[in-house]
């Protein structure tokens, strides 16, 4: 009896040792206790978890952004109000326009990243999860130090903290050359650190996107679970590789022009200086050649998740699969081909005007195609109006609004 017992107590251990990692590849184990909660969630390199963490972070800023919105519109709800000074309203109106762009809607698109791709091409984790816990903890550093003029400048209103440098209204902590940073204005002789504060905390924030973009192509290309194939994946797992690749050709657009800024201003060079023989116009040309891509970065998830609901609240398959995916990449291409549609008043000469309100006009049938899918794949379905379908389906009757409005807006003469 004794032998038998240890035989079969042997034979279960030899079971659990076999199951044991499986369980914990499944996350099946409990959770390790030893850490403390708070430890274990700044710490981690799970990709849930790192998803949740961006997108509180997203829905904090998207707080701060909304109460710099709310200050704005209520200076400007009556004549002559005097609720905040011009350059306070400046101030507020570049940092609401940097938080919402930068530090609210990026951040959301990373969380469903983070915490969904994994999940839809079967892979345990991302390709890189440490370099993916750096990316947010990256992120971090960067919201911080765009809004680290604010602290300085609390300090300074409490007397704890006294500044000294460029004449009064100059020497500002906080940036107050609207969120665009068009040059002359970015000039050190008129504005002071805040605006040194946002192109750095702007450069950090475009390492961690770049570092987060590469993680996610490298994890969509090469860890799709077996059978998988390009074309059956979830369209938003395809949006999220052509924002991917969005991000790594955009950024350094911007990340040149914010280090030729810092030469300007820290180093007596002339890139934006006319004096030195510089372009101002050469910082919209840099700006937007990143700046309407970014456009696409910022929607295109959108258009996935939207890709993803109807279908499954219309319970029925997605109308056009490999259109709906094609007409996204095809959005992320000319992205790169109409960014001076923002700069028609500049005087860029005909040829060029035509040939950008050509392009724009062109990038609406992408856009168009992904609307008559969305409609191909409502119509006959038997739709279910629970909150996401309802979310999706305002979603898509406000793009159409802004295409529309696009549409007129492409022709330059208007």
């Amino acid at each position: 009896m004794s032998s038998t017992t240890t035989e079969t107590q042997t034979q279960h251990t030899g079971v659990d040792h076999v199951l044991q990692p499986e369980r914990s590849q499944l996350g099946l184990l409990r959770p390790d206790h030893s850490k403390n909660v708070l430890v274990d969630w700044l710490t981690t390199v799970d990709h849930k978890k790192i998803g949740v963490m961006y997108g509180a972070i997203a829905l904090l800023f998207l707080l701060v952004g909304g109460l710099e919105a709310l200050i704005i519109r209520t200076q400007l709800a009556v004549p002559e109000n005097d609720l905040i000074s011009a350059q306070r309203y400046n101030q507020l109106f570049t940092m609401h326009g940097t938080t919402m762009i930068f530090l609210a809607v990026m951040p959301l698109n990373a969380a469903f990243f983070n915490f969904l791709v994994p999940l839809q091409i079967g892979a345990r984790d991302v390709a890189f999860p440490r370099i993916n816990s750096f990316s947010l903890w990256a992120f971090v550093a960067g919201a911080l130090v765009i809004n680290f003029g604010w602290v300085l400048e609390a300090l300074e209103m409490m007397g704890l903290f006294e500044a000294s440098g460029p004449p009064a209204g100059m020497n500002d902590f906080v940036p107050a050359m609207g969120w665009f940073g068009y040059a002359p204005i970015t000039g050190s002789e008129f504005t002071g650190a805040g605006t040194d504060f946002w192109i750095m905390g702007l450069q950090i924030l475009g390492v961690a996107s770049l570092t987060a973009a590469m993680n996610f192509v490298v994890t969509i290309v090469n860890m799709r679970a077996p059978g998988m194939k390009m074309m059956r994946m979830p369209v938003f797992t395809w949006m999220t590789l052509v924002v991917s690749l969005l991000i790594i050709f955009a950024f350094p657009a911007i990340t040149v022009a914010l280090g030729q800024l810092m030469f300007d201003r820290l180093f007596g060079t002339s890139f934006f200086a006319t004096a030195g023989g510089g372009q101002p116009i050469l910082w919209q040309h840099l700006f937007w050649i990143f700046g309407h891509p970014e456009v696409y970065i910022l929607v295109l998830p959108a258009m996935g998740i939207v890709s993803e609901v109807l279908p499954a609240f219309s319970r029925k398959p997605l109308f056009g699969y490999a259109i709906v995916v094609f007409s996204g990449a095809v959005i992320g291409f000319l992205g790169f081909a109409v960014w001076s549609h923002h700069m028609f008043t500049t005087g860029l000469g005909k040829v060029a005007t035509a040939a950008f309100s050509l392009l724009t006009m062109a990038i609406a049938v992408p856009t168009g195609v992904k609307i008559f899918n969305w409609i191909g794949t409502l119509w006959g379905g038997r739709v279910r109006f629970a909150p996401p379908m309802i979310f999706a389906l305002g979603f898509v009757w406000m793009f159409m609004m802004g295409g529309f409005s696009g549409i007129m807006h492409s022709s330059a003469p208007a």
